[in-house]
């Protein structure tokens, strides 16, 4: 797990102040299992090159790529844990501008870095905050497999 660029105030004491906009996060890690992209691509996205190695190898990709949509999960694994806090996490009204940019294969470990790009207190709920975010997955060589951009609700402290 990379420790670059980590917040300052631990998870549980974070709130709506410790998300700086202009800062930049990079963290985590999670390795991708070929057993898991099969399991998923069987349960939710059952395309050839999602859940046959070797006809993915006929396929445009030339091998097993993960689904988008499990590189998606994967990525939240990570961004629940290092990024949002359990107690002042309260959602996120959706993304915009979500792309997957490059095949994700077994094998790859996956970091992300989160770029915040604006902050500012809720006008009708001034007990919270709106947090606007650059999100991408970079595989080992810092390749981004995905990005998108996201707005988050956060309490503000007391």
């Amino acid at each position: 797990m990379s420790t670059t660029g980590l917040f300052d105030t631990p998870g549980l004491d974070r709130y709506f102040e410790d998300y700086i906009e202009g800062a930049v996060h990079t963290f985590g890690a999670v390795t991708v299992d070929q057993a898991e992209v099969i399991d998923f691509a069987r349960q939710y996205d059952p395309q050839v090159f999602h859940l046959d190695p070797e006809k993915a190898k006929d396929s445009i990709y030339g091998g097993l790529i993960a689904s988008g949509w499990h590189t998606a999960s994967m990525m939240m694994s990570l961004l629940a844990p290092y990024y949002l806090s359990d107690v002042s996490s309260l959602g996120s009204p959706g993304l915009t501008d979500l792309r997957w940019s490059a095949p994700v294969r077994p094998g790859d470990t996956l970091t992300v870095r989160v770029s915040i790009t604006e902050t500012r207190r809720s006008a009708s709920r001034p007990d919270r905050g709106i947090v606007n975010a650059f999100i991408e997955a970079l595989s080992q060589d810092g390749i981004v497999v995905m990005d998108f951009r996201v707005t988050n609700f956060i309490a503000c402290r007391g």
